[in-house]
């Protein structure tokens, strides 16, 4: 359980609206700390530093981060619009969830209620003169800190809601996934490697809520497991669609008491989000480079470029990882699938950009790459993908010396016999 809030907060503190209320009581509680702090300062501070000199200050502070919030707020409205449209929608989310555009407006928002709480207090006579002096020193630190988040503000307006740097953002999430993933090949439990349903005494477990599975608490199933003679078979992993006539779980020796805490394990939700799913990453590149494909866009530059990130990402499957101590010995998950995995990102590309005669050699280059990389199993998805990328190429491009290079860069990386293909 404790797992499962744990979650809950890291997803909630990833909203704008977390640290803009976070920063607003950070913001009130800095105004009123004079009210504490007046009585420790000496009576001839304020004539040498001039206790009205705050009042101006707080006054164009107030008027000018009211401004800047709004204007900041319109150029994400329109950045996430110019990213809906180039990029995915599906990649809007972390560009809502960037700490730093979130801290930077979260500043604006917080130093424009700071203001407005001293001038209020200021009104009604609260601090008196050696009050005064701590609200000047607090507002020179404000406006510092103001001065900070508008650099970094400007720098950030040069790549928001722009294709590279939104493809950026989805490869960073994706390999995150992916890499966290290997370390726990099993989300921490034992590998399924046998049918549950064939398990004597085995139950089914059936989610009532349809949507995708976001996150699975094993902590939670490590507790309902701790008997010898129980156990849980998951059949699902964070991203799969679930509804109520598929079975998410199988339990061994757990009385059906015990089904909603079993159920409360798995969060389901309407969307799939990046955190525990690293296919979702790599989808949403594919549909970067299909979209950069399509005839209105028309953008095969991006689509090379998403390709060159994909490989990235996907060597991560062939790298060497130490075996996994299980946390939770009784509970029992599936792997990730690297044919799966390799299906979810080339089948797309090679689809849209069969007939343009980059993509298909870049394709081939790519899919080369990961098969040299020392996997086994990486090696023999990207010898299929290789090969019906070629059958596609063929199918697609009108001009028979486009299909002969492509057939070349094919031969050239090791991956196929095009001998055959070559002589048509």
């Amino acid at each position: 359980m404790i797992e499962r809030w744990k979650w809950f907060v890291i997803r909630i503190s990833k909203r704008p609206w977390f640290r803009a209320s976070l920063y607003s009581v950070l913001g009130i509680a800095t105004a009123l700390v004079a009210l504490v702090a007046a009585p420790y300062i000496p009576d001839d501070v304020p004539t040498k530093i001039g206790s009205d000199a705050v009042d101006n200050i707080l006054g164009v502070l107030a008027s000018s981060m009211l401004a800047v919030t709004t204007f900041s707020l319109s150029i994400m409205v329109a950045a996430y619009g110019s990213a809906t449209n180039n990029v995915t929608p599906r990649a809007i989310s972390l560009l809502v969830e960037d700490p730093t555009t979130q801290n930077t407006l979260s500043t604006f928002v917080g130093s424009f209620i700071f203001s407005l709480v001293g001038i209020i207090a200021l009104s009604t006579g609260l601090y008196g003169d050696n009050g005064r002096v701590v609200l000047f020193a607090a507002t020179i630190i404000v406006v510092i800190l103001v001065l900070y988040a508008l650099l970094r503000w400007i720098d950030q307006l040069s790549g928001l809601g722009r294709v590279a740097e939104t493809t950026a953002r989805v490869e960073k999430a994706a390999t995150q996934a992916l890499c966290q993933r290997m370390e726990q090949p099993f989300l921490g439990g034992r590998p399924l490697e046998v049918d549950p349903k064939a398990l004597p005494g085995a139950r089914p477990l059936y989610p009532r809520k349809i949507g995708f599975v976001q996150h699975i608490d094993m902590p939670a199933l490590g507790e309902l497991t701790q008997a010898e003679d129980r156990a849980v078979y998951i059949c699902v992993l964070p991203g799969i669609f679930v509804e109520p006539s598929q079975p998410i779980a199988w339990s061994v020796g757990i009385g059906e008491d015990c089904d909603d805490a079993l159920r409360d394990a798995f969060v389901i939700g309407a969307q799939r989000t990046f955190d525990r799913d690293p296919r979702y990453g790599i989808i949403v590149m594919a549909e970067v480079a299909s979209r950069a494909l399509s005839p209105g866009i028309n953008d095969q530059g991006t689509a090379v470029d998403v390709i060159g990130r994909g490989v990235r990402v996907l060597s991560h499957l062939s790298r060497p990882t130490p075996p996994e101590d299980p946390k939770f010995d009784r509970v029992f998950a599936p792997g990730l699938s690297v044919a799966d995995m390799l299906d979810d990102f080339f089948t797309p590309i090679a689809r849209d950009g069969a007939a343009i005669i980059e993509v298909c050699i870049r394709l081939q280059q790519a899919l080369a790459s990961l098969g040299r990389l020392g996997d086994a199993a990486v090696a023999l998805a990207a010898n299929r993908h290789a090969s019906m990328a070629l059958r596609r190429a063929e199918a697609a491009l009108t001009m028979p010396d486009d299909y002969q290079r492509v057939c070349q860069a094919a031969d050239a990386a090791g991956l196929l016999d095009t001998s055959n293909q070559q002589g048509k």
